[in-house]
């Protein structure tokens, strides 16, 4: 892992990935399918033994990994939990992954967990506030942190940000980097009827250190980010012209629910890694 104080460029791209799921571990072990790295959810393995790091171990030792994390709570009012933040330090060294990414919100108060990733109130003292508690993971874990941005619901009345304004913010005045999921750009825009273009014009093309797809419902008058369907053709749109403004940048698919085959995922890595291919070709010509 990189030390904030030594580097301010992106970190080389892995390619594209998939997230690690216990129902794959023997099939990725027997078969060593053509993936160029996996995601692991960082809490599914905060621990000191077992089923789950024994797999881990193994699939380790074949491909490059990336510890994602939902429980950092970064724009928290709570402190931030030092033991959590001891428990991922440890992990990563001993899966020694390429970046340790979490996401750009809240999850919960007075000590309460509400597994969910919820939004921020996009304004001046929210973002000062998160600032502050990005520099202090940083520097606790000894690399940059890689923030995602979430799917929203609903709007905060005294945000006086853009979403993509404050998330360039907090990635230029923290010095940390972006993992930028282009379903929860397409999901958010859909329900607060912004542009998903502006959105991505707007973040800075070297801070953009990896992608997310996914999958998504659709409810009524508004779409969930439910992660338990296949991409959506609006969701490949978007990631073209993602490809387009950022470049080569690792890129994974993420699913979490219904799984499915292992080789329909394959099937949407191939049709990620095959549109990237094409937009890069096109630039050369």
């Amino acid at each position: 892992m990189v030390n904030p104080a030594q580097s301010s460029a992106l970190l080389p791209s892995l390619g594209f990935g998939l997230g690690l799921r216990r129902q794959y571990y023997e099939l990725i072990l027997q078969q060593r399918p053509a993936v160029d790295w996996f995601e692991i959810l960082t809490e599914n393995y905060l621990v000191d033994g077992g089923r789950a790091l024994h797999y881990l171990d193994r699939i380790r030792a074949s491909y490059p990994l990336v510890m994602h994390g939902v429980s950092l709570s970064i724009g928290g009012t709570d402190p931030l939990d030092r033991d959590y933040l001891c428990r991922v330090k440890s992990l990563a060294r001993r899966v020694e992954p390429a970046w340790i990414s979490d996401h750009l919100c809240w999850t919960g108060v007075d000590g309460v967990n509400l597994h969910d990733l919820l939004p921020l109130p996009y304004t001046e003292e929210a973002l000062a506030h998160v600032v502050k508690r990005v520099t202090q993971v940083q520097d606790f874990l000894g690399c940059r942190l890689v923030l995602e941005n979430v799917s929203s619901y609903l709007r905060y009345s005294e945000s006086s940000l853009t979403e993509w304004e404050f998330i360039a913010a907090v990635a230029e005045r923290a010095d940390c980097l972006l993992l930028l999921d282009i379903n929860n750009v397409h999901v958010s825009a859909f329900n607060h009827g912004f542009d998903a273009q502006t959105y991505l014009n707007h973040i800075p093309p070297d801070r953009v250190q990896q992608f997310h797809l996914a999958g998504h419902s659709r409810r009524d008058d508004c779409i969930i980010d439910t992660h338990d369907q296949a991409i959506a053709r609006p969701v490949w749109q978007l990631y073209e012209k993602a490809v387009q403004r950022f470049g080569e940048v690792s890129t994974l698919i993420e699913r979490d629910d219904n799984m499915p085959p292992f080789d329909e995922l394959l099937i949407e890595l191939r049709e990620a890694e095959r549109l990237a291919s094409r937009i890069a070709a096109e630039k050369r010509a």
